[in-house]
């Protein structure tokens, strides 16, 4: 591709800045899943849902534009050519979103406190990696294959592309006009449209999401080495960053291992600007314990769900998909029940 850099070191390239970007927005747009799912309930705002909704118009929008262009084809990624397992979304999502609301983060939230300085992060990181390698490739990797196998299907499974099938459209078309529907609906009310600040820090998620489905589709169709056409996502890649950090001088460094730096780093940036950089650590032995559970939980449920909050949240959600809408309302329905266990406990009220 460019002389003196090999295919794979653009690729993380690429995976960093766009990883870049999405640490910046937890930072200083304060784009966050948990913090957006207990501002709705606890906090009578969806705001920061809303930016969601943003992220997902942007990133849609501009993948099926790109596909209509010619520059990327999304049938060639993990999420449209793996037959989907109904199953495995509803309860991976469900898994992870408990645990998500356990740990009070999720991954992508805990690499960017990480780069504030919050060593508790440092722990849900660690451990959510080694819990989504060791469900893919541990001893007991055998039962996950059985239980939820990975096919490959020559058939796209997305909605835009089922669609197609349906109507004389094509899925690029039907992709942009969802996509469109996606953002109109996020910025309908008054008072998202006045938050000018949340509305630009959702867009520029959504246009991180999308810098990954192009730059890998690019080098993909482009480059002379086999990669992968992928985008963000924080379960399975935190651990391939980890192996990465230990045995790296015989591997070649990937687009996860690329996003993951590239959040921290963003946040750490983001902190700085901010003046909010402090170390934090945990005091409560309770707390850790209840971190370390709601980790493994959410490392386990995004290898299930086939993504975390971003990867099916939004990078998969912007090639609709069928199991990102699925995975999402599980995930939502799961956090919100860890909520509700957290704060109100679940003896019924008198």
């Amino acid at each position: 591709m460019i002389d003196g850099i090999s295919d794979a070191v653009l690729v993380a390239l690429i995976g960093a800045f766009g990883g870049l970007l999405l640490g910046l927005a937890a930072r200083l747009g304060r784009f966050c899943t948990l913090g957006a799912i207990e501002d709705y309930f606890y906090g009578g705002s969806d705001i920061r849902l809303r930016m969601w909704g943003v992220a997902i118009g942007v990133a849609c929008m501009g993948v099926f534009g790109a596909n209509a262009a010619g520059l990327l084809n999304p049938t060639t990624s993990y999420y449209l050519d793996t037959r989907w397992l109904p199953w495995a979304s509803i309860i991976g999502g469900g898994v992870f979103g408990y645990g998500m609301a356990l740990a009070g983060n999720c991954g992508y939230g805990a690499l960017a406190r990480l780069g504030g300085g919050d060593l508790r992060s440092f722990v849900i990181v660690v451990v959510v990696g080694m819990a989504a390698y060791a469900t893919l490739y541990g001893p007991l990797a055998f039962v996950f294959a059985k239980l939820f196998p990975r096919i490959t299907t020559d058939m796209p499974q997305g909605i835009a592309h089922g669609l197609s099938y349906l109507l004389p459209v094509s899925p690029a078309i039907i992709g942009m006009l969802i996509g469109a529907a996606i953002l109109i609906f996020a910025i309908w009310p008054a008072r998202m449209r006045a938050d000018r600040k949340a509305m630009v820090w959702g867009a520029v998620v959504g246009l991180a999401i999308l810098s990954g489905w192009l730059g890998t589709g690019y080098i993909a169709q482009h480059g002379f080495e086999v990669v992968p056409v992928a985008s963000h996502n924080f379960s399975a890649p935190v651990g391939e960053a980890m192996l990465y950090a230990m045995i790296g001088a015989n591997h070649a460094p990937s687009f996860a291992v690329g996003s993951v730096i590239g959040v921290w780093s963003g946040a750490l940036v983001g902190s700085f600007m901010l003046g909010h950089f402090r170390w934090e650590a945990c005091e409560d032995p309770r707390e850790l314990r209840r971190q370390i559970i709601g980790a493994i939980m959410m490392g386990v449920g995004a290898v299930l769900a086939m993504g975390c909050t971003v990867g099916q949240g939004l990078s998969s959600m912007a090639l609709l998909s069928y199991s990102a809408p699925v995975t999402i309302v599980s995930i939502f329905g799961g956090a919100a029940l860890g909520l509700r266990h957290l704060i109100e406990g679940f003896a019924p009220a008198e």
